[in-house]
């Protein structure tokens, strides 16, 4: 069958070697920001890409002014990074676990267009922007509860779309002394948007959750990493030990190029939907 997406000759070869690598195995899926960026949602290191300053636990931890900052950063970027669709690619994953080829996607993603486009076992392995937590008490709160909360406890609070957003759905912002940062109202405690912040350590229950997914398959499909994470290259090296074909779909370099079975240097909504065209259905 013929790749319905047009590519040029070389790539067009190379979605014919992955198609041939995964076909009629069973596929875990990784994915990273740069499955998003036909979403709106810029990548962290491609080309074109904002500098990244992101703020590490401790300062959220320890300084209210930093709170502050990241607050307003967080809350003006929040309508836009909600508003996000998903793409082709989101929706290709989706009709490949559907038919039965995927096992289920495990992203470094915090966007959740992967479940709005309709895959059903996901594993976010840095979290979700869709909650947030109360750091004492362990509440959990739906964001758009909260960014109601927000706008109304700082009505002079501009909601400008012309700023740019950032990969983890916020702009940046300068501190704003007068910004009131939202606080449980079950216990008063500090909220935290419930994601792995620099410094943090992922969960031991979502590696556990995401190595399970690998242990079913006997293929890696990577998509849009660079695999510059921790997070990422160890599910790479756990595939390259029980010697699994690896497809990675990129635009530039990642750090495991060499140890892939086929790595394509191209958009992900285009490779993807033309395997999710190619593979045959396991059902």
């Amino acid at each position: 069958m013929p790749v319905v997406t047009p590519f040029d000759p070389q790539t067009t070869a190379l979605v014919g070697r992955a198609v041939d690598a995964l076909a009629g195995r069973r596929v875990a899926v990784l994915t990273g920001a740069g499955v998003s960026t036909d979403s709106g949602i810029p990548d962290y290191r491609g080309q074109g890409a904002p500098v990244r300053r992101p703020m590490t636990v401790d300062q959220f931890l320890a300084s209210r002014s930093a709170r502050q900052r990241y607050w307003v950063g967080s809350h003006l970027g929040w309508r836009r990074f909600a508003a996000a669709a998903p793409n082709a690619g989101h929706e290709a994953l989706a009709s490949l676990e559907r038919d039965g080829v995927t096992a289920g996607v495990v992203t470094q993603n915090v966007d959740g267009l992967h479940l709005r486009a309709g895959s059903r076992r996901v594993v976010e392995l840095h979290g979700t922007m869709r909650r947030v937590v109360c750091l004492q008490c362990g509440q959990v709160f739906d964001r758009r509860d909260l960014a109601a909360r927000v706008e109304a406890d700082n009505p002079w609070l501009p909601l400008d779309d012309d700023l740019p957003l950032g990969p983890d759905g916020d702009v940046a912002a300068d501190a704003v002394a007068d910004f009131v940062v939202p606080a449980c109202t079950v216990c008063g405690g500090m909220l935290k948007p419930d994601v792995v912040f620099f410094g943090e350590f992922i969960p031991a229950e979502k590696f556990r959750e995401a190595e399970q997914i690998l242990q079913s398959c006997d293929a890696l499909l990577i998509a849009g990493s660079s695999l510059v994470v921790n997070s990422g290259i160890r599910f790479v090296e756990r595939a390259r030990r029980r010697k699994l074909p690896v497809v990675i779909v990129n635009r530039g370099e990642t750090r495991a190029d060499a140890r892939a079975t086929v790595k394509i240097d191209a958009g992900t909504s285009e490779v993807l939907r033309a395997l999710a065209d190619m593979l045959p259905s396991a059902r």
